[in-house]
């Protein structure tokens, strides 16, 4: 974890917290020893500035975790739209990388407001419903049939994951701002998960 994007304590916080949001524990890229209360403050080292007071340890976690996530499922979205053997994939692929483009847009906007770096802070670490290098590695040596199958099952678990850390935003976080646009990916991911159960091949792939 980058150590510039939050004080020791409040980046425990942020790693438990996220730890315990994913299948009983499982998003965390590390583990954390110590924890602060969910509505401690969340502050920012210079010169990047300081978040407003309503930021928790929550809505950093969130924000800093969901950006990447987004970041890394468009670049595979691309490569769908591209080169999945299906049409319903690569239209599927299309629209939703539109939508996840969109969602940057208003998460890049939330990082600003709340005077955090644009820093991938997960850069390197495997998490659940992160697309990887090593995934996309994966898909670019795919053809056909395979191809699809790696982007099925890499979109799924991506959307699955962020809908759940979103949740609990909407539940935990103290930012109206950040509950509301965790309210529309979760709302979101909800819709094109029931699409992409329907794609042809997703019953094989996804088991």
């Amino acid at each position: 974890m980058n150590p510039i994007d939050l004080p020791p304590l409040h980046r425990a916080a942020v790693l438990v917290l996220l730890g315990a949001l994913a299948l009983g524990g499982a998003a965390g890229c590390s583990p954390a020893a110590e924890s602060a209360p969910r509505s401690a403050q969340a502050r920012e080292s210079p010169p990047t500035g300081t978040p407003t007071a309503t930021s928790t340890a929550t809505d950093v976690g969130w924000v800093q975790l969901m950006t990447p996530m987004n970041q890394q499922a468009v670049k595979l979205l691309t490569l769908a739209a591209e080169r999945a053997a299906e049409p319903r994939v690569r239209d599927f692929a299309v629209r939703l990388r539109t939508g996840q483009e969109a969602e940057l847009v208003r998460l890049r906007a939330l990082l600003t407001r709340m005077g955090l770096p644009a820093t991938d802070v997960h850069a390197g670490h495997d998490m659940p419903g992160m697309v990887t290098v090593r995934d996309l590695e994966a898909a670019r040596a795919a053809e056909g049939p395979a191809f699809d199958r790696i982007v099925l099952v890499q979109i799924r678990d991506h959307l699955r994951q962020s809908a759940r850390v979103s949740r609990s935003e909407i539940t935990s976080g103290g930012r109206a701002d950040a509950r509301e646009l965790a309210a529309a990916l979760v709302t979101a991911r909800e819709t094109s998960l029931a699409e992409l159960e329907r794609l042809p091949g997703a019953v094989r792939a996804l088991g």
